[in-house]
């Protein structure tokens, strides 16, 4: 089961989400038939979408988040609801490249840093909040801490990982957000620096220790609490009736036009790669019906 956990610590100067994600990495993965490169860039903004989405108050809320870096991968969507449940894409899912000198894939590579981290939260109101920052590294992790630093004012540090295991399934991803709140002692910016910096790689601690550990870890020394528990996970919520509202919405002209190609017209999700078949006789009754109301 893919979770996240919330904890307070240091008396509520301190505020940390965490979550493991190898379920909904995976999901993301296959049905976007991605690279393991394509799959870690992918998999570290779904559960970045995924922790920031969780801590939406509005029950209706969404947020999402978009990454565009001027690298060969494209641009990467990733977006959740306020429980955390996600769905995403990248543009090229097919984009491979060679492992960096240290072994690792090369996400930022893949990313570029020639552009800009857009995060977009639509909680109700006429026009959802829109905050950006430009792209430090391209890694998404060093990218998310500059974004909420320089647009939410917000001191944090952020950790994302996605480990693809040698037969290319994803063995585990996750990632952390700590957040300092207004009053926070250097003490504990101290000890937060140092715990992150000497921690273990953290898809390891998910893979052989388990969520809690990562806790255990980046707040060693400070006392802390769990305060919540969700389960997330991959999410889509396309279906035919949407899709049917965004084909009338194209206008009447041009769903005329399809009609008389007398050929169905089929419309893919970029998000779960369901795909809709229209015939032009049920294009025709969408048109009738709408024209009626």
């Amino acid at each position: 089961m893919d979770r996240i956990l919330r904890a307070t610590a240091a008396d509520g100067f301190i505020k940390m989400s965490a979550i493991s994600a190898q379920a909904t990495v995976q999901r993301a993965k296959q049905i976007h038939n991605c690279t393991p490169t394509t799959a870690a860039a992918l998999g570290r903004t779904l559960c970045a979408a995924s922790m920031l989405g969780n801590l939406l108050k509005e029950d209706k809320g969404s947020l999402t988040i978009r990454i565009n870096g001027g690298g060969p991968i494209g641009s990467i969507i990733a977006v959740s609801d306020s429980e955390g449940y996600v769905r995403g894409y990248v543009t090229n899912p097919a984009v491979d490249l060679p492992l960096r000198s240290d072994g690792k894939l090369d996400v930022g590579g893949a990313v570029g840093r020639d552009g800009m981290l857009t995060v977009s939260r639509d909680i109700g109101l006429k026009e959802p909040y829109i905050g950006s920052t430009q792209l430090v590294s391209g890694e998404i992790a060093e990218d998310l801490t500059a974004y909420m630093l320089e647009s939410e004012q917000i001191p944090s540090a952020c950790g994302l990982g996605v480990l693809i295991d040698t037969d290319l399934s994803v063995k585990a991803a996750g990632g952390f957000i700590v957040q300092l709140m207004p009053g926070a002692s250097d003490e504990y910016i101290d000890v937060l620096e140092n715990n992150i910096f000497m921690m273990d790689q953290l898809t390891t601690i998910l893979a052989e220790d388990g969520l809690e550990a990562v806790f255990e870890q980046v707040l060693k020394g400070l006392p802390y609490h769990i305060v919540d528990e969700d389960e997330v996970g991959y999410r889509c919520y396309c279906s035919r009736e949407r899709v049917a509202d965004a084909l009338l919405g194209v206008g009447a002209d041009e769903l005329e036009s399809m009609i008389n190609e007398g050929k169905p017209v089929e419309v893919s999700c970029q998000f779960c790669d369901t795909v809709y078949s229209f015939s032009p006789d049920k294009l025709r009754r969408m048109l009738d019906d709408a024209k009626k109301a």
